[in-house]
């Protein structure tokens, strides 16, 4: 065994327990902060008293703040609820206080609840929402007895008007309603006695007993007045000495029903007004003018709101007018009178509009989501109308003492609604994610169709491309403007890669086009206008316009540059013709006299006359190849006893000649070679032969396929029964219906066949428009003839026109020549069906039955061959008005065909 001392272990220390652990369920023993939090909630949860909780504070404070933080925000509950609670006991004081009062201003109600929500009250517990409760009813009462004065006086102004109406019409009608108006106004007295008696009158602003008063008074001496004059008016009715009544309408009334004129009574005279003294006009405008200082400030003051400015001048206004309210004009007094009573308006408005604001504003809010089907609003109005009312619920809070229930409602209200502008929000957001991909996708499918075409030669075919990916990328959606930022230089990047080799290929084309315009320049300067140079440049400006596109201004610059030259050049050209046009030939004078000669016939309307003018036009027309006829017969022997005779005659004349002068110059000498003008172009004077100086050709006259050196056949030149045909054949294949070169005569200048071309023209229509009328002159003479039944009226066949042979003109005398007889209905109905023109209604039917009936005589004339044999039918028995307008109507369309 060992002698060392035996060493008992010390026990284990066990640690303080705090005060304040039990109280708070172990707290301040707790292991972590989270577990103090904890049992800290749960020990609140059991409502300790304010003076443990206040222990706690202090001890919990120094050691965990955190768990602290629960504690305190109770304490300031329990101070917070101790001092509204002293607020609302004071506040309803004041309300009780004025709820007792026998008088009560609606601007000291208002103010009570504006000061109350300023100060912290609880105005939606008990008792300041009871109270608050009962102040609006009573401000409400006041406020129905000052709309009820109002009402009063305009029906004291009514019962008035139609007391003076009564007062223009007979007594007897005012004596008839006399009692329903006495009825009536003892009811309007009750009711501003019952107005006067109530318990709320004292609390009516000061402005309303006067008005009422006087409503009263003015309508009592009314009714007074009234009343005496019907009573005058009764008696004067029935005592013929009593006075009348002053009443000027019942007076003459009564006057004519005592037999006395009207015009007889005496006016009764007006007492004169006592003239107003006069004020000096200075006094009148420094009056006029303090006053109206001071109501524009006042003016001023309540169309911006101050209460509290409009208050003091109003005091200022009413002080002024006191020293010059006598000396002011009406229209002045009524805008004075009508600024005070606004700004007594303005003082109780101010504290309670901001609430009646906050409503309207939490109806829109809550009206949001309650609109009918169909008229929702979007996204972004959704969003615009909230962002609108939130500003507007800043204004009303800075105009007037905030509202946390009226707050909280319209908080709500509005979170409710933007619900939808989040869904449009994620709605955009995800739509901008789409467009954003869309975009990216295009630009690299622009890159690489950029690589793939860069060699292409079709540049329009590259030109449309590119203009399809921009009007893609211009399509592309909506994106924000920070990721349209982003995306719009790699677009640009990617379009100007594409873009280089149609602008490379533009520059050389705008080159090789100021190198054409260069050229029709010189084209254009040149004296002689080279046609086939400027088809070809033309050629050439054509397929490089549709090779390489450009620009549409710029190509339509280039090409007004290039078509310039060219086109002063024809200019010139068409100027330098016109010149030598303008000069005009002596044949060309002879076709214009011709044709004004025409014009003139035809203005007269004569057919003859036109016709001649006609002939003499074509005569000039044909006036040279005649002189070169007339020259040849002239120079042609003479092979007859009439041209010898023809020399003799003229062999005087030739040997007189030189004895007028021996420098005289034979007379043939001019005939011979006649003075010709320059020919700018001749028809067919580039075929052979056509040449004047040149020989004709010999013409063939043999068939196709002759030998040239061949003899001539059997019947070579032998006439037949078509005539002679070497000359047949001379002619042409239709004969000489087209006039050989020499024969039209040399080619006109351009004013010349214009002139003769229009003249020509207008005789054609002339003379039909003539021959129309002289066929209604003969259809008017003919249906009078069948009307008189006089054949020697009928036209003459000349007249009715080709149409009318001689034998169908002789039956239609034969026909007017006999006494009516026979029926035309058949005759009248064959005339129609060949003139083509409709039947009348009633006939229609037997038109129809006739067709049938001459389908089935296949052998028979149709109607078309026997119209002649008709109408003398039909001119054979009496005219009458129908038939003769069916008459009409045929003959006007058969005698045309």
């Amino acid at each position: 065994m060992s002698d060392a001392p035996e060493t008992t272990p010390a026990p284990a220390k066990t640690p303080e327990v705090h005060p304040l652990d039990a109280l708070t369920g172990g707290a301040f023993s707790a292991a972590t902060s989270g577990e103090r939090a904890a049992r800290i909630r749960e020990w609140l949860a059991t409502q300790p008293a304010a003076e443990q909780l206040q222990e706690v504070f202090k001890e919990l404070s120094g050691r965990d703040k955190g768990a602290a933080r629960a504690v305190r925000e109770r304490l300031d509950e329990i101070r917070r609820a101790k001092t509204q609670e002293s607020i609302a006991a004071e506040w309803a004081e004041k309300a009780q206080a004025l709820l007792a009062a026998p008088k009560l201003n609606i601007a000291d109600a208002l103010a009570w609840q504006r000061d109350a929500a300023k100060a912290g009250a609880p105005l939606s517990r008990e008792p300041l929402s009871q109270l608050k409760v009962q102040l609006g009813d009573r401000v409400k009462v006041i406020e129905d007895l000052q709309h009820r004065v109002q009402v009063q006086r305009e029906a004291a102004v009514l019962l008035a008007q139609r007391i003076e109406v009564l007062s223009t019409k007979s007594w007897r009608d005012a004596q008839a309603t006399l009692e329903v108006l006495r009825v009536d106004v003892q009811h309007w007295q009750d009711q501003a006695q019952t107005l006067s008696g109530d318990a709320s009158w004292p609390s009516v602003e000061v402005r309303f007993p006067p008005l009422l008063d006087a409503s009263r008074t003015q309508l009592l001496v009314v009714w007074d007045a009234f009343q005496s004059a019907v009573a005058l008016a009764v008696a004067a009715a029935e005592d013929a000495q009593a006075a009348l009544p002053p009443v000027p309408v019942w007076a003459d009334e009564l006057r004519v029903a005592r037999g006395v004129p009207a015009e007889a009574a005496p006016a009764p005279e007006r007492p004169a007004r006592p003239s107003r003294p006069k004020v000096d006009p200075e006094v009148v405008a420094k009056a006029a003018q303090a006053v109206a200082e001071a109501l524009a400030k006042l003016e001023q003051e309540t169309a911006e709101g101050h209460g509290k400015a409009s208050a003091g001048a109003a005091a200022a206004l009413r002080a002024v007018l006191k020293g010059h309210g006598r000396h002011i004009d009406a229209a002045l007094e009524q805008r004075v009178h009508a600024a005070l009573v606004a700004a007594g308006e303005l003082e109780g408005w101010q504290r309670w509009s901001a609430d009646q604001v906050r409503e309207e504003l939490l109806a829109k809010a809550e009206g949001l989501l309650k609109r009918p089907d169909g008229q929702a609003l979007g996204g972004r109005k959704m969003q615009e109308t909230l962002r609108q009312l939130r500003d507007q619920w800043k204004q009303a809070d800075q105009g007037g003492a905030p509202n946390h229930g009226l707050w909280k409602k319209f908080d709500e209200a509005c979170n409710a609604a933007h619900k939808v502008v989040e869904a449009w929000l994620e709605k955009i957001r995800t739509e901008t994610a789409e467009h954003k991909a869309q975009r990216l996708a295009l630009i690299e499918e622009v890159k690489a169709w950029a690589q793939e075409h860069a060699a292409s030669g079709d540049w329009k075919a590259v030109n449309r491309a590119l203009h399809q990916f921009g009007d893609r990328w211009r399509e592309g959606g909506h994106v924000g403007e920070k990721v349209f930022a982003e995306l719009q230089p790699l677009w640009k990047q990617a379009l100007a890669l594409a873009v280089q080799p149609l602008e490379t290929a533009q520059a050389e084309s705008l080159a090789r086009r100021q190198a054409m315009i260069e050229e029709a320049a010189a084209l254009g300067a040149a004296p002689a206008l080279r046609i086939d140079a400027i088809k070809a440049l033309q050629q050439r400006w054509q397929a490089e316009a549709q090779t390489v596109p450009l620009d549409r201004r710029q190509e339509q610059k280039l090409w007004d540059a290039f078509r310039k030259p060219i086109d002063e050049a024809f200019n010139r050209k068409t100027v330098e013709r016109e010149r030598g046009a303008s000069q005009a030939s002596a044949h060309d004078r002879a076709v214009l006299e011709a044709a004004k000669a025409l014009e003139a016939a035809n203005a007269a309307g004569e057919a003859q006359q036109i016709r001649a003018a006609m002939l003499a036009l074509e005569a000039a027309l044909r006036g040279q190849a005649q002189a070169a006829a007339a020259a040849a017969e002239e120079n042609r022997p003479a092979q007859a006893p009439a041209d010898a005779g023809q020399d003799a005659v003229e062999q005087p004349a030739a040997e007189a000649a030189p004895a007028d002068g021996a420098d005289a110059v034979p007379a043939a000498a001019p005939a011979a070679k006649p003075v010709t003008r320059p020919v700018v172009a001749v028809r067919g004077d580039d075929r052979p032969g056509m040449k004047k100086e040149a020989p004709a050709a010999a013409v063939r006259t043999g068939r196709p396929g002759d030998r040239r050196d061949a003899r001539p056949g059997r019947d070579a030149g032998r006439p037949d029964a078509r005539g002679p045909r070497d000359d047949m054949r001379g002619g042409g294949r239709f004969g000489d219906r087209r006039p050989a070169p020499e024969d039209r005569g040399p080619r006109l200048g351009d004013a010349a066949f214009r002139a003769q071309r229009e003249a020509l023209e207008h005789a054609q229509l002339a003379l039909k428009k003539l021959a129309a009328q002289a066929h209604g002159e003969a259809l008017t003479q003919l249906l009078t003839a069948w009307e008189k039944r006089d054949a020697s009226l009928l036209p003459s066949a000349q007249e009715l026109g080709g149409r009318v042979a001689p034998a169908v003109r002789s039956a239609w005398v034969q026909a007017l020549g006999h006494a009516p007889a026979g029926d035309a209905a058949q005759a009248l109905l064959r005339l129609e069906m060949a003139a083509e023109v409709p039947t009348p209604a009633e006939h229609l039917s037997d038109r129809r039955m006739l067709q049938l009936q001459l389908l089935t005589r296949r052998n028979d004339p149709t109607p078309a061959e026997t119209w002649g044999q008709d109408a003398a039918r039909v001119l054979a028995v009496g005219s009458d008005v129908a038939s003769a307008r069916r008459l009409q109507n045929v003959l006007k369309a058969l005698l045309r065909k």
